[in-house]
C-alpha cells in the first residue's frame, strides 16, 4: 500500500517532502490536510502508531495554535480534547505527515524520513 502524504500546498515543509519523495521514487497518496483534516480515530491511531506524545502532533508555530491559546491548554487538556482540537482544524496539525503501514512520521526531516523509509523496505 502506498504511503499516505498529508500536507498543505502553502506549507514549506510540506513541498519540500514532497518534492524529497518524489525525488527517492517513493509513490504516495497525497492528501490536503487543510481541506480533508484528519479524524479523530485516525489522530489517536496515528500517535500510537508514531511513539510520539500527542502534544507532537499540533502546529505549535502556527497562527491558529497562537489564536486559540494552545500552549498552556496542551499541558492540561484531555487526550480526548486534543485530539479533538487537531480533528477540527488541519492547520493545527503539524505537517507534513507521512503514515505508512508500519509507522508515522510527523514533521520532515530528511534524515529520518530517509532512516524510517529504508527500514521499512528491509
Amino acid at each position: 500500500m502506498k504511503p499516505l502524504f498529508l500536507g498543505y500546498a502553502s506549507c514549506d515543509s510540506s513541498r519540500k517532502a514532497r518534492r524529497w519523495l518524489e525525488a527517492h521514487g517513493i509513490g504516495f497518496v497525497a492528501r490536503d490536510i487543510v481541506a480533508q483534516p484528519p479524524r479523530a480515530e485516525e489522530i489517536a491511531d496515528w500517535c500510537g502508531r508514531s511513539g510520539r506524545p500527542l502534544a507532537r502532533f499540533f502546529n505549535t508555530s502556527g497562527v491558529r495554535y497562537r489564536e486559540l491559546g494552545l500552549k498552556d491548554r496542551i499541558r492540561t487538556a484531555s487526550d480526548e480534547e486534543l485530539i479533538a482540537l487537531l480533528a477540527s482544524d488541519g492547520k493545527l496539525v503539524k505537517r507534513p505527515l507521512l503514515v505508512t503501514d508500519d509507522r508515522v512520521l510527523v514533521g520532515f526531516d530528511a534524515d529520518e524520513w530517509s532512516r524510517s523509509l529504508s527500514a521499512a523496505k528491509e
